[in-house]
């Protein structure tokens, strides 16, 4: 039967959401954020500092309050519903907001203070970038940052699960939910260390190379984020037998400087470790592979000002500078091998 009073019926569903406001018990919804992050009532008890009972009795209470099923769960199994997918997406958003809330309350307006939490893949090295933070810096003291290092993937998931304000890392599948914009690019070079076969050899093709030993990242596949790098291997018939595989450039570059195989590292970046004699350039000389690096965030995100400052200074910066100066390195027409 239809309401005779909507103003009346408005007016019970507005005390409804008042009491359940006052009701709740916020911690409730701060330890519902920490069970889905580390997908585990056991690891949220511990970053807690609760017992596990302590965290399912609060997620008990949570789903009694909602009335709605939020997580699924057994000794094995780990599954976040859709309302409870809902849920962390809402408390995330809370968070941004009470983030937010110190620099709301600053007396000089003209002075933004607040925290941007970065996600950044563990081989970005970018001079544009570092440019444009030193100077960014200078013209916002106030604001901080902090960043979390890892590999592409899990760069792209903090990002998505709104614990960074924006990721920098290597892409190999674009997802609807995120906004990518091209900040740098790169060019890799194979490379071999000091106890290799090659180290003290001038070579100037492939065919050296087609079936030694090779050191990689997991992403050096034909549908991974380095697919330059991988086509250049299968061109070239590199079929030696892969002695090692990693999400860090660190381990890629330890492995190939120990002397377990060759392998490819962005140009740029190893720059000084060739210089030092530590590593030691193989073809290709002339045009080497070329991976993009980009600026990613959120499309949905509700961001703090310190956050929405920095990104919009960030894509501005970004637009008003060609690719070819965020290109590193930025000559590699015709590389050199140094000589022995």
């Amino acid at each position: 039967m239809p309401e005779k009073d909507p103003q009346s019926a408005r007016w019970r569903v507005a005390r409804v959401r008042r009491r359940f406001v006052w009701e709740i018990d916020w911690n409730l919804l701060r330890t519902f954020t920490v069970i889905v992050q580390e997908r585990s009532l056991t690891a949220a008890g511990d970053k807690l500092s609760l017992s596990q009972p302590t965290i399912s009795n609060a997620l008990r209470r949570l789903e009694e309050h909602l009335v709605c099923h939020l997580i699924d769960r057994s000794s094995n199994y780990f599954r976040i519903t859709p309302a409870g997918e809902t849920l962390y997406e809402e408390c995330m958003a809370m968070f941004e907001i009470v983030a937010g809330l110190p620099e709301l309350m600053e007396k000089d307006r003209n002075h933004i203070s607040g925290h941007v939490e970065m996600a950044f893949a563990s081989h970005v090295e970018c001079p544009f970038l570092d440019t444009f933070l030193a100077d960014f810096h200078k013209t916002h003291p106030r604001i901080t940052f902090s960043t979390t290092v890892s590999s592409s993937r899990s760069a792209a998931e903090s990002v998505l699960n709104n614990e960074a304000a924006l990721g920098v890392f290597l892409v190999q599948e674009k997802l609807d939910e995120l906004e990518y914009t091209l900040l740098y690019r790169e060019h890799f070079g194979f490379f071999c260390g000091p106890t290799h076969p090659l180290f003290q050899r001038r070579i100037s093709g492939f065919d050296e190379l087609r079936t030694l030993d090779y050191v990689s990242f997991k992403t050096d596949e034909l549908s991974g984020a380095l697919a330059p790098v991988a086509a250049l291997r299968k061109q070239e018939q590199l079929r030696g037998k892969i002695v090692g595989q990693f999400t860090n450039l660190e381990e890629v570059k330890r492995l190939i400087k120990a002397g377990f195989g060759f392998g490819p590292l962005p140009i740029h970046v190893v720059t000084p470790d060739v210089e030092a004699g530590q590593l030691r350039q193989l073809p290709p000389y002339t045009n080497p592979p070329s991976v993009d690096v980009y600026l990613v965030t959120k499309r949905t995100a509700r961001r703090t000002r310190a956050q929405s400052t920095f990104l919009e200074a960030l894509s501005a910066a970004i637009e008003a500078t060609p690719l070819e100066s965020r290109t590193y390195p930025q000559s590699v027409g015709d590389i050199t091998p140094a000589e022995v």
